[in-house]
């Protein structure tokens, strides 16, 4: 339990998170841009929680200390969580038994002071159709390997967390 505690202060350990959210996003924009699939409303939104885990660890890759630890934890946590929740809802909307009710938005919903579509819209803009299933590797569909993404960055930072608050450990 120590070793896993004690990887919050490594900067390595927050590099391989961070490369990790890298190569995702990595594949992300090659699926869209090379192979074509059109990324829809909820693959954005998984994309734009990929760039939290990423954003997550990079004020503890500058300076690690209680400080970035506490932010990055935070927004590692949610980002993992809501990606995983946004990633089960876009697999409802694929398996849906009545594809006219389960609908995505057009536009991504992104606060006024941060249109990210608008900003960066290579990354960010939304052109596909949720109920699509484009992809399938190994009998799953994109959402559910993002799912399964998801699940693993939530249980490595609930893991590593945890193990730091019951060894009494600072964030």
């Amino acid at each position: 339990m120590t070793f896993i505690s004690n990887l919050a202060d490594t900067r390595l350990a927050w590099g391989l998170l961070f490369l990790s959210a890298l190569v995702l996003v990595a594949y992300a924009l090659f699926s869209q841009h090379a192979m074509g699939l059109q990324p829809c409303i909820m693959c954005i939104y998984q994309r734009t929680a990929i760039f939290g885990i990423m954003f997550a660890c990079v004020p503890v890759l500058a300076a690690n200390n209680m400080l970035t630890r506490l932010f990055a934890f935070t927004v590692w946590g949610i980002s993992a969580i809501w990606g995983g929740l946004i990633a089960w809802e876009h697999y409802d909307i694929q398996n849906a038994a009545n594809p006219f009710f389960a609908t995505c938005e057009i536009v991504p919903n992104f606060p006024s002071w941060l249109p990210l579509h608008e900003w960066l819209p290579n990354l960010f803009a939304a052109t596909g159709d949720c109920g699509n299933i484009d992809w399938v590797f190994m009998d799953m569909s994109m959402p559910q390997w993002m799912m399964v993404v998801f699940a693993i960055y939530s249980s490595i930072w609930f893991v590593v967390l945890a193990s730091r608050l019951i060894g009494n450990r600072a964030i």
